[in-house]
């Protein structure tokens, strides 16, 4: 289901809204209420660097103000392979342990869907209908992602026609959740 943006003319008109359906005002538009999930980032690589973990950590502390965020790392190549389809196999296994049953899991991965900053905004007001108990956000290790995480996943998005490195990816992944945050809540960060 999508956020429904009904006009303010059609609330002034006042033809029926369906019951239970809260509104709140964003601009001169409208649009549903959501249930706010907790965020959940994984990602698969090396230590980050101190720049990077200074930027995402700015960002979590503002997303924080909307919902709970939890920053998951997985060291790439845990068992340390030789071969590559071993290591995208291994980091698999080990990202799949982590994800939960109940999860709505979005993959970041450089042939999914190209979404903007509203598609991600919906996306995010959309998961929490979905009865999920949390939004996992999967970015991969060098290698991209394995075959069971791929199966798992509810959607699989793009955050640049790009390819980026991990790091950067989450740094604009961070970035884009505090947005979408701040475009459901009608603030004045994005314009």
């Amino acid at each position: 289901m999508i956020i429904q943006i009904l006009s303010a003319s059609v609330i002034k008109n006042e033809k029926p809204r369906p019951q239970n359906v809260q509104v709140f005002k964003i601009a001169d538009e409208y649009a549903q209420l959501y249930r706010a999930l907790p965020i959940r980032i994984l990602t698969v690589g090396k230590k980050r660097s101190t720049g990077v973990q200074l930027i995402v950590d700015e960002y979590i502390e503002k997303l924080k103000h909307y919902c709970p965020v939890e920053d998951v790392r997985l060291k790439s190549n845990p068992k340390n392979a030789r071969d590559v389809m071993a290591q995208i196999e291994h980091e698999d296994m080990a990202v799949m342990s982590l994800v939960k049953s109940n999860e709505w899991v979005v993959m970041l991965d450089e042939r999914g869907l190209s979404v903007g900053s509203e598609q991600m905004a919906s996306l995010i007001g959309d998961a929490g209908n979905t009865g999920a108990s949390s939004i996992l956000f999967c970015v991969g290790g060098p290698y991209g992602h394995g075959r069971q995480l791929r199966q798992r996943a509810n959607v699989s998005i793009r955050l640049s026609s790009l390819v980026l490195n991990h790091e950067v990816a989450l740094v604009v992944l961070a970035e884009q959740l505090y947005r979408a945050w701040t475009i459901l809540k009608g603030q004045k960060y994005h314009h």
